[in-house]
């Protein structure tokens, strides 16, 4: 048995296959997907058997069919955007894609059909403000979550003059599974304190919980999900950090062990992944120690069981395997490999073949 891993080069306008052995963690490269215009953020949809890809310069969003034993892509559909994406998510129907665009400041919502292929307008194209990051439906699929990152790189000065603000905050909206509107909640923004900059966010598995990682504050703040009413409010914030760094900060993406046991950032600066542990029972992280990787490490995935993590180095153009201890979620370095230029997403799926 192997799960297939895709990997996004942005900067060489590909898709890099690999076969994943689950037992060693060892790739096996099968090949590459030529993809114009700048591939960068991916996801799959509920059932693995699609890939949506998100073309940076292209500005265009594209799905693909996944041969469900081979692993090989065919394109199915593309439709063109309003910005440069810089996130990608299904709700949890599957029948919708949901989008965030930092430079452009919106968020996007569009259908999908019922064999998985995009081509639709945007059921939802609303102007958020600079720095939007990350937009993810909750386990209940009612509602949805947009970070903001206020006075970072997203190139604020790219935009009319009458929209160069900036937003420091994470959006509360209710989402509509069956019609894919969304409607502000209330409140509609979960306040930051000045440059925390609420980047990437994950569901606890089990328990009412969300971490997100902030950019500026190189920190995960966990929040307490209200199920009933779909707002956030913080309970617990950690340095991302040793206590003695002094260097740029700037948090990255953030990932969760399927078991909820521990979770994972990446900082770029310290250029390090940061490993926690979460209390089975209250969910709250103590900080367990950092793993050095290559320089900027924008893009990592744990695999599917959550035994190993895969690290890119944007600078680089390198991946890096890591070995996951399942008691302690410590992490060995197993292997590194060159990729190409820009490796802007890593997304693995285990498939029946």
């Amino acid at each position: 048995m192997a799960y297939q891993m895709y990997v996004s080069l942005q900067g060489d306008n590909r898709i890099m296959r690999f076969l994943m052995n689950p037992d060693t963690g060892a790739l096996e490269s099968v090949g590459a997907v030529e993809v114009s215009g700048g591939p960068a953020p991916m996801t799959f949809n509920p059932t693995n058997t699609t890939l949506y890809v998100g073309r940076r310069d292209g500005l265009e969003l594209t799905s693909y069919d996944i041969d469900q034993r081979t692993g090989d892509l065919l394109e199915t559909g593309s439709v063109g955007l309003g910005g440069e994406p810089c996130y990608l998510s299904t709700d949890h129907t599957g029948r919708f894609v949901l989008s965030a665009y930092y430079q452009a400041g919106h968020c996007a919502v569009h259908p999908i059909n019922e064999s998985g292929a995009v081509g639709g307008a945007a059921t939802e194209w609303l102007e958020t403000g600079s720095g939007a990051h990350c937009f993810q439906t909750d386990p209940s699929n009612r509602y949805a979550f947009l970070p903001h990152i206020a006075n970072g790189s997203g190139g604020i000065a790219r935009l009319p003059v009458d929209r160069q603000h900036a937003v420091n905050a994470i959006y509360q909206y209710k989402f509509d599974a069956a019609t894919g509107r969304l409607t502000p909640n209330d409140p509609m923004v979960v306040p930051q304190d000045e440059e925390v900059g609420p980047r990437h966010y994950r569901f606890h598995p089990s328990k009412d919980l969300v971490y997100v990682s902030n950019e500026q504050g190189g920190s995960v703040t966990v929040y307490a999900l209200d199920t009933a009413r779909g707002t956030l409010s913080a309970v617990q914030t950690v340095t991302t950090l040793p206590e003695d760094y002094v260097g740029h900060i700037s948090c990255s993406q953030i990932q969760m062990h399927p078991a909820g046991t521990n979770l994972y950032v990446g900082n770029r600066g310290h250029d390090s992944i940061a490993s926690f542990s979460i209390d089975s029972g209250t969910g709250m992280l103590t900080a367990t120690g950092w793993e050095a990787v290559d320089p900027v490490p924008r893009a990592f995935s744990l695999d599917p069981t959550g035994n190993f993590l895969f690290v890119t180095g944007l600078e680089s153009g390198t991946l890096i395997t890591f070995r996951v201890d399942q008691h302690t979620g410590e992490l060995t370095r197993l292997d590194s490999r060159l990729l190409g230029s820009l490796p802007m997403w890593v997304s693995i799926a285990n498939l029946p073949g």
